[in-house]
């Protein structure tokens, strides 16, 4: 009967055995072992991947993921459009310190903040500014408080209307800056003076993300809870 051993491999043997293999299979095993390196970084260190996003496309329009607004880094909390049946107005995107999902909490977060609306469709300025003293008048909370804010939204009227008509693919920025209000600025512009007051600066977010907002969609997609 003829049996056959199986001899274990001699230390020489095994690093011939190395030695000979393909220069492809030596590449592929290197490679291999530099994305598994790679991958152990990114995870340890998440600015890296954080830094490579691109912006947020919404209905075609880029919504950076981080933007700097009176020398603080904003962080994008959610994007929504504005719609009425198959009528797409603009989109936006709500920019904060740190992401939020409650109204209330959003508007009585200390620090910069940014509104940013990028304009779907040709809009004249006087329908643009009465749809945002209405919306601000509907959430200032009380007559009263609708009645301290008549002259600042007002003023804010003017700064709308002097534009005269709002374009497709024009950006506007409703920034709060802590030291000096609510800046208004369309395609990189500042459009008049400053805007003092939290109160005010809160009754135009609430407009879009209160209780009665413009349109709910908008609302949740802004909150955060719609993507």
């Amino acid at each position: 009967m003829t049996s056959f051993m199986i001899l274990p491999m001699h230390p020489a043997n095994t690093a011939r055995t190395r030695r000979q293999l393909p220069s492809a299979a030596l590449a592929a095993r290197r490679l291999a072992l530099a994305l598994l390196w790679l991958a152990a970084v990114l995870c340890l260190w998440p600015g890296l991947s954080r830094a490579d996003e691109g912006p947020l496309m919404v209905e075609g329009q880029p919504f950076d993921r981080h933007v700097q607004v009176a020398k603080t880094d904003l962080v994008l909390n959610g994007t929504g459009v504005r719609a009425v049946a198959w009528f797409k107005g603009y989109a936006a995107g709500l920019y904060l310190t740190s992401r939020a999902s409650d109204a209330a909490q959003i508007t009585a977060l200390p620090g910069p903040k940014r509104l940013q609306i990028r304009m779907l469709v040709d809009v004249p300025a006087g329908e643009f500014a009465k749809a945002s003293r209405d919306g601000m008048s509907r959430n200032a909370g009380s007559p009263e408080a609708a009645g301290m804010l008549n002259e600042r939204i007002g003023r804010f009227e003017a700064q709308i209307n002097e534009l005269v008509k709002v374009h497709k693919g024009d950006v506007v920025d409703l920034d709060f800056d802590p030291a000096r209000g609510m800046l208004f600025t369309v395609n990189g512009t500042l459009r008049g003076s400053p805007i003092s007051g939290e109160d005010f600066y809160g009754t135009l977010l609430r407009s879009f993300i209160g209780d009665q907002p413009y349109d709910k969609r908008l609302r949740a997609g802004l909150l955060g809870q719609a993507r």
